[in-house]
């Protein structure tokens, strides 16, 4: 037997991140987590911003943890959100904090985007879901409302690639993170500069893309003086981070379906080549980067944030509830068939999640939901409605009947929306793992230093590592 290979995973949710040790010893992988930091926005003058040099402070105390332990740790990698970024100038300071998506600057760039290139022509080329927040059209955005800034900027990082660069000089764009911003070409998966030209932005922030699995380099002197840790290899894993959880998902047939379920809900399949068809293009999927030369196909859902943004409205206005209440409530409801559409835009940043729900429900002729039960009841429905159709239209797409549904993140802890997704889909639902996200990542880093030969060996180890329960109709 070999000796035990320690790796760290950082994975940094829209709500919270984390670092986690892990050990591959004996064929299987044990995960500890050692530091957890709330990622809370901030408001400045009109934008809201991503808190991004503490977002680093909390990498950098977390690399103070794992020096203390005294361990061989071979490498790091870091996985996040998609489409943000910060902009370095030429001396490679940060001049353009990262932006949070769910600001509102980009509201109506799409239309003006598409006065320049047909949208039908700009899904023909990336092959991307049209949400606003895309990087292309926060470029567009950035070009207008912060002028000085854009055309002083040297280069364009996204978020893990932001986070490396602090860590080891280095400047690069990661394929998988570039791929969520509507910048790439599908098919070539290299950068669309002719895309960028049509719609009046730079191509010269963009850096050299590197393949998922890239060892980037060493931690600088100053990272190593300041935490402790040596001997560390910094890869660039699947840094986005639903390529990560895919990654990490131990499919059960190559017709099985993935659903990434946190935050956001990302519902789709791992393909081998982009989907540009007028169906794909008038169902608004998304053709992203996955490790191993995979495409991700799916579409984005605004998924747990609505049920997030209850818990906290009703804690802060009426009581202090978990999780665990919510579903008892849920349960015990008295009528249990309220439900909203997820992706209305009233549910993307609203100041009171839980009045938005209930004029939703009333505005569509449902009546008044009354208490906590029937409210979290219509976030329910109106989830389990759209994993339904998406479903339902991705066996139209692709021509393939779906199997199952391998549903990793920390939205499978929640009982009841796992039934209640085997109920609307009509499909088997195998949860597991928890923690998709931070497997891909850890799996891809044990490639690339040869400890595991291949992804589908990864898959199978992290298959044997944890525990899945199957929801059945």
């Amino acid at each position: 037997m070999g000796k035990a290979v320690y790796n760290l995973a950082f994975d940094y949710g829209a709500s919270s991140g984390r670092m986690i040790l892990s050990k591959l010893e004996d064929g299987k992988i044990s995960l500890q987590e050692l530091h957890r930091f709330d990622n809370e926005p901030v408001r400045i003058g009109k934008y809201f911003y991503w808190d991004t040099f503490r977002l680093y402070h909390e990498l950098k105390q977390g690399l103070k943890k794992a020096a203390a332990l005294k361990l061989p740790i071979a490498s790091l990698a870091i996985d996040t959100w998609g489409v943000d970024y910060g902009l370095i100038d030429k001396e490679g300071n940060l001049i353009g904090m990262p932006i949070h998506y769910r600001d509102d600057r980009t509201i109506g760039v799409i239309e003006e985007v598409g006065k320049q290139i047909p949208l039908e022509e700009l899904y023909a080329a990336t092959g991307i879901q049209f949400m606003n927040f895309n990087t292309i059209f926060q470029f567009y955005a950035d070009r207008k409302m912060r002028p000085d800034i854009y055309e002083k900027a040297d280069k364009a990082l996204f978020m893990p690639d932001l986070l490396n660069y602090f860590l080891t000089g280095k400047a690069y764009n990661e394929y998988t993170i570039a791929s969520t911003g509507q910048l790439l070409d599908a098919k070539k998966r290299t950068w669309d500069f002719d895309i960028m030209k049509r719609a009046g932005l730079r191509t010269d922030l963009c850096c050299d893309l590197i393949a998922p699995g890239t060892v980037v380099g060493d931690l600088t002197e100053e990272v190593v003086k300041e935490t402790g840790l040596e001997g560390v290899k910094v890869i660039a894993a699947g840094s986005h981070d639903t390529a990560s959880a895919v990654a990490g998902t131990p499919f059960e047939d190559e017709n099985a379906a993935f659903l990434s379920c946190g935050t956001w809900s990302l519902l789709g399949m791992e393909i081998d080549e982009p989907i540009l068809t007028q169906q794909s293009y008038a169902y608004n999927y998304t053709n992203e980067g996955g490790v191993e030369g995979k495409i991700r196909f799916l579409k984005n859902i605004n998924g747990l944030w609505i049920m997030q943004n209850l818990k906290r409205n009703w804690s802060q206005f009426e009581q202090e509830v978990s999780y665990p209440d919510i579903i008892r409530a849920s349960r015990a409801a008295k009528k249990q068939d309220y439900t909203i559409n997820p992706n209305d835009p009233r549910f993307t940043a609203p100041y009171n999640m839980m009045r938005e729900v209930i004029a939703y429900c009333e505005e569509t002729g449902q009546g008044r939901p009354e208490g906590l039960g029937e409210i979290a009841m219509a976030i329910y429905n109106g989830l389990a409605e759209e994993y339904k159709t998406t479903i339902r239209n991705l066996e139209t797409i692709t021509g393939r009947t779906i199997s199952c549904i391998n549903m990793i993140g920390g939205g499978i802890q929640d009982e009841l929306l796992c039934e209640l997704t085997a109920k609307s889909t009509g499909k088997k639902v195998i949860t597991g793992p928890v923690e998709g996200s931070a497997l891909g990542n850890i799996i891809m880093q044990l490639k690339s230093l040869g400890a595991v030969s291949s992804l589908q060996e990864g898959r199978e180890i992290i298959k044997r590592s944890c525990t899945q329960k199957v929801y059945t109709v």
